[in-house]
């Protein structure tokens, strides 16, 4: 059993493998201060529906972090609790991917991880788009080589400065109103928000395709793509549990006989 954890600035996904098969997949917030003992309680928690962990034999753990100060927790968790080293996802970890980035370690874990896993899917040129924290956009050429991309803010970051800097305003329920022109504060919000996300998203890819002379398949992740992305006329697919498989991809890739 495969122990794939991504740990963003504003979410934490885990999900649990059995070979290639994704058992369980779980989101919860990412606490900056949380400890070993907490996470391994959390993830008694979350497994419960599939068996306590001890039974269910996790043999490896996979972590993508970009949150520094969670990494001791993370290795006490894997090495205390679950008896295994965990592999991190970062600088020397063989990806299988040419990363053309001036600096390649300048390069988020989760924008790795996203790029093998999509690029698995599609064997040919994309752009990930991931909602997550930042929005951002990664481009893989035919050869399967990560060239770069852009980064936006997220879609809830946006949102909360709009609340925070507006005092008359206040947070609503991130989803796409019936118009675009609205007749009630609360939907003209939704309507600023959701519309105008997804015209961020069709444009900055736009710019892409320009650029590249081409224009390659679109496929979409994280926590709010299926909200913003059915609103978007460039994204072909939306991939729930790109990342995880992302991770089990790397897990494979770094282990013997993998």
């Amino acid at each position: 059993m495969l122990l794939a954890i991504d740990v963003g600035n504003t979410n934490t996904v885990v999900g649990l493998f059995e070979g290639d098969k994704n058992i369980g997949t779980w989101r919860v917030r990412t606490v900056e201060d949380a400890t070993a003992d907490e996470y391994w309680v959390f993830l008694h928690n979350l497994a419960v529906g599939s068996g306590p962990l001890e039974r269910l034999k996790v043999a490896g753990v996979i972590v993508s972090c970009v949150v520094p100060p969670l990494r001791g927790a993370l290795e006490e968790l894997s090495t205390r609790y679950l008896k295994t080293v965990p592999l991190f996802v970062g600088p020397g970890i063989k990806t299988g991917m040419p990363i053309r980035y001036d600096n390649p370690r300048e390069v988020g874990a989760d924008r790795i991880v996203n790029a093998v896993a999509a690029y698995e899917k599609v064997k040919g040129a994309l752009i990930a788009v991931d909602f997550g924290t930042a929005t951002t956009f990664d481009y893989v050429n035919e050869a399967g080589e990560y060239e770069g991309g852009a980064i936006a803010p997220g879609v809830k970051i946006a949102a909360e400065a709009l609340f925070h800097q507006a005092s008359k305003l206040f947070r609503v329920e991130l989803i796409a109103p019936s118009r675009v022109i609205a007749k009630d504060t609360a939907s003209a919000i939704q309507s600023g928000i959701i519309f105008g996300y997804a015209s961020l998203v069709d444009g900055i890819l736009l710019k892409m395709f320009e650029e590249l002379g081409t224009r390659p398949r679109v496929m979409a992740t994280g926590g709010l793509a299926r909200v913003i992305a059915a609103e978007c006329k460039l994204v072909d697919q939306i991939e729930d549990d790109l990342t995880m498989d992302g991770l089990r991809i790397l897990y494979r890739r770094n282990r013997p006989g993998g």
